[in-house]
């Protein structure tokens, strides 16, 4: 990220001010853009909801600050969260406690656990080092409509919800430009709220993938049960442009473009292997096959497809290493509801 980008301090100060005032802020993450509000404010925090059209039940991440009095926000920390803060905070990997009484519920989306992250993203710090001088939490989930493709740029936040100002009818009170995303998707998340009956838990994969978790605790994280507590990004159908989204093989890309192409049918590809360079589409866009870049660009990728005015959004499946969990698991979600439209297209 170029440093030349990044807002100065009078700008931050006043961010912080604003969402001390209870109003909305989008900032930047690693991860992706966030959508802030005080954690310990109701009214701000339904504001978000209000904002996004996120239903209430689904519960908000808390942003802090570097050296956060962690038993403000969970009634306590156990030795395996200090171990996770020490290896991977901050940086992309959300924990979920058991949320402090005094904590509002609302921001947990009426669970009692909590969910808390320190970004490493420097604005980010810089923000959450001037909100109430570092002893306050940021609720913020993803700056866009709910269910739709994270934003991974502040221009993104801005196609969301128009720009802010004194005539405008956005409901942001201002947005932090800092630069694109680094990582670009969302943070894994672990569940540390029940060890003594599941153990440690993965409730959402990100860039830190469960072999890293595992280095440092010793055991793997169990998968998801009925009983965890929900948490952001966890429907069925999530990060979902307009556009229906296909995923498709390697081997069965050919095949399948040439038959769309026969029937008239107008497609974007988004590919990472250079054999599928050749297959027919009205707009392609090749990604790295490093998952990591591969994921810095996704979002992104997705909006700019999604804007091309094409019938169909084809992305060649990729690995199912374990590298590529967090990429997978956003892809599957934004095709959830597509089911069925290579038939209807065909």
């Amino acid at each position: 990220m170029n440093p030349g980008l990044y807002p100065n301090s009078e700008r931050i100060l006043a961010a912080a001010a604003l969402l001390e005032e209870g109003r909305l802020v989008a900032f930047p993450t690693e991860t992706v853009y966030g959508l802030g509000a005080d954690a310990e404010n109701p009214d701000a925090v339904r504001a978000i909801f209000a904002a996004k059209g996120r239903p209430a039940n689904h519960p908000l991440i808390v942003h802090v600050a570097r050296n956060a009095d962690l038993q403000h926000w969970a009634r306590e920390i156990p030795t395996q969260a200090q171990q996770l803060i020490d290896a991977f905070w901050p940086g992309p990997l959300t924990l979920i406690f058991s949320r402090a009484s005094h904590v509002p519920a609302v921001v947990a989306g009426g669970q009692n656990s909590v969910g808390l992250r320190c970004p490493s993203h420097p604005v980010a710090q810089a923000l959450l080092a001037a909100f109430k001088h570092g002893h306050g939490g940021i609720a913020g989930p993803s700056a866009n409509r709910f269910g739709h493709v994270s934003p991974t740029t502040a221009q993104h936040v801005i196609d969301e919800f128009g720009m802010p100002g004194v005539n405008s009818e956005s409901p942001l009170a201002c947005v932090i430009d800092g630069g694109q995303s680094e990582v670009g998707i969302e943070s894994t998340i672990i569940d540390l709220s029940r060890l003594s009956t599941h153990g440690t838990v993965l409730l959402r994969p990100g860039r830190i993938s469960p072999v890293q978790i595992a280095e440092v605790l010793g055991d793997m994280p169990a998968t998801p049960d009925r009983a965890a507590p929900r948490v952001s990004g966890s429907l069925d159908a999530h990060y979902t442009p307009d556009t229906p989204v296909a995923l498709v093989t390697t081997e069965q890309l050919p095949a399948l473009m040439q038959r769309l192409s026969v029937h008239g049918r107008r497609c974007a590809l988004m590919y990472y292997t250079q054999g599928a360079m050749n297959s027919e589409a009205a707009v392609r866009l090749l990604l790295s096959a490093d998952p990591q870049a591969y994921a810095h660009a996704l979002y992104a990728t997705l909006r700019m497809l999604d804007m091309k005015a094409c019938e169909l959004i084809l992305v060649e499946q990729p690995p199912q290493d374990e590298g590529w969990q967090g990429v997978n698991d956003r892809l599957r979600r934004a095709a959830f509801d597509s089911a069925g439209v290579l038939e209807r297209l065909l």
